[in-house]
């Protein structure tokens, strides 16, 4: 009787830390109002999870049920006043096949402890067929018709944070999940230790999760869908640099020449 009592006992201790402990389906997102101080952010972006330098670009490529992707993620020199803060403007541009699909105009900022907070973005889509725009669903602004500032990588993340990236209710809503900090990988770009690896959902499209490694120093790295229907990859495989405007100025006579072209989309 002794036995049984034991285990007995420590069946319902291992079963009580369980029940009380928490569970990524059942944890409290991070109070981003609590969080969030307009008076506390500074000018420029150096999350080493989320760096945003003036004059760089991220080219990514990869597939979405088999057909091919590729993503240039420019960080311009250009600013936008949102609810009193100066955000850093990021040109992202979407291509399927060589076609232009989606052009976007993203607002970030960081604040004083090293968050780095989502003010909006200005997104177009595409026909890839005729190139002619055909939606702007997507778009919102903090500040605007309800919207407030997410957060798109903290400061400091730790196994099992839980935050809104986009609180634009019924227009965007991606929520992020912090599971591991120490995920190792090699793409053709590098290799790399010590990933933060997340896992992000929409709950305007439930049943769809996809992973994201970000590596230190660097940013994105490379993601995959893991829950839902299809097939998605993409990963990092080149960084440039492009030059500071004043340099635009030197360049001005050559560029008019081929400014008819340039505009010209790429056909298949």
């Amino acid at each position: 009787m002794y036995t049984f009592r034991v285990t007995s006992l420590r069946i319902l201790v291992i079963l009580a830390f369980f029940l009380a402990a928490p569970s990524s389906a059942h944890a409290a997102l991070i109070d981003l109002d609590a969080l969030l101080d307009l008076n506390a952010f500074v000018d420029e972006v150096t999350n080493p999870f989320f760096p945003l330098k003036p004059g760089t670009t991220f080219f990514y490529e990869g597939t979405e049920d088999g057909v091919s992707q590729s993503n240039s993620f420019t960080v311009t020199f250009d600013t936008k006043q949102i609810l009193g803060i100066t955000t850093t403007v990021v040109h992202d541009r979407a291509f399927e096949e060589g076609e232009l699909i989606e052009d976007t105009f993203d607002w970030f900022a960081q604040d004083a402890a090293g968050h780095v907070w989502y003010f909006g973005e200005d997104t177009t889509e595409f026909d890839p067929d005729t190139g002619l725009p055909i939606s702007t669903a997507g778009s919102w602004e903090a500040g605007v018709d309800g919207a407030k500032a997410g957060i798109i990588m903290l400061a400091n993340p730790q196994v099992g944070d839980m935050y809104q990236q986009e609180r634009a209710a019924g227009v965007a809503e991606d929520q992020a999940e912090v599971l591991s900090l120490n995920e190792s990988a090699c793409l053709p770009f590098g290799c790399f230790n010590n990933l933060l690896l997340t896992k992000e959902v929409n709950p305007l499209d439930p049943g769809i999760a996809d992973h994201k490694y970000y590596a230190g120093g660097v940013g994105f790295l490379f993601g995959d869908r893991v829950e839902g229907e299809g097939e998605e990859h993409t990963e990092l495989v080149r960084v440039g640099a492009v030059p500071e405007p004043s340099s635009f100025l030197l360049l001005g006579s050559g560029l008019l020449g081929l400014a008819g072209s340039r505009r010209r989309r790429p056909r298949r």
